[in-house]
């Protein structure tokens, strides 16, 4: 799979604290996911979490049912080896989320920073959307954070779709009622500013 290799080789050469994506807190994530009103024991997932601080953040604020999903696994290995024993607390995957078997009605919130904005094809997109409607519960929760209209046209040397909050709820549907969106400047370890909007849904009960 190209895109496997891609993120393997951005792992093995890149240090995670250098990746322009790289924050030390992810502050906005960690609010959003609080503001849900969800308790520490709700079961989250974070796509694309790979060696994100995310992870980190929720174990700290006293969360335990926790899954990390990435196509990269030196990413996973980074956060494991970060977290040394508060990694037992997470389970790890290593998948393609357009492709991956998820648990039905297995997870009370859904995370996703600067993945699906790397989905460039309908098909994928459909296939990450049939992921969500899978593994999210009835009345659970859906944040996705992507490239904002005026942010970058590529990452990683890759090819990125920017989406409107409008336009990235509508790629979801009305299964989902989106509850608010923000948008974030995120200031890259190289000094640049990236423009992301944040969406924060809910899946509507059957």
């Amino acid at each position: 799979m190209e895109s496997k290799n891609h993120w393997e080789r951005v792992y093995a050469t890149k240090s995670p604290h250098s990746v322009s994506w790289y924050q030390a807190h992810a502050d906005q994530s960690v609010r959003l996911i609080q503001q849900t009103g969800l308790p520490q024991s709700a079961s989250i997932i974070d796509v694309g979490g790979g060696a994100s601080t995310l992870i980190d953040d929720l174990l700290h604020a006293g969360y335990r049912r926790l899954t990390v999903l990435d196509l990269s696994r030196t990413a996973l290995a980074a956060a494991q080896a970060r977290l040394g024993e508060e990694a037992r607390h997470v389970t790890w995957l290593e998948a393609d989320v357009t492709s991956v078997t998820l648990p039905s009605q297995a997870f009370d919130l859904w995370h996703d920073r600067a993945v699906f904005h790397f989905l460039t094809s309908e098909r994928e997109r459909e296939a990450y959307v049939a992921s969500v409607m899978h593994a999210v519960k009835p009345g659970g929760y859906v944040i996705v954070a992507t490239f904002a209209e005026d942010g970058p046209l590529q990452c990683s040397g890759l090819p990125v779709v920017r989406y409107s909050p409008e336009g990235l709820h509508a790629e979801f549907g009305s299964p989902f009622t989106l509850l608010k969106h923000e948008r974030e400047e995120h200031h890259t370890p190289s000094g640049s500013v990236q423009k992301f909007i944040y969406c924060y849904c809910r899946k509507e009960p059957a």
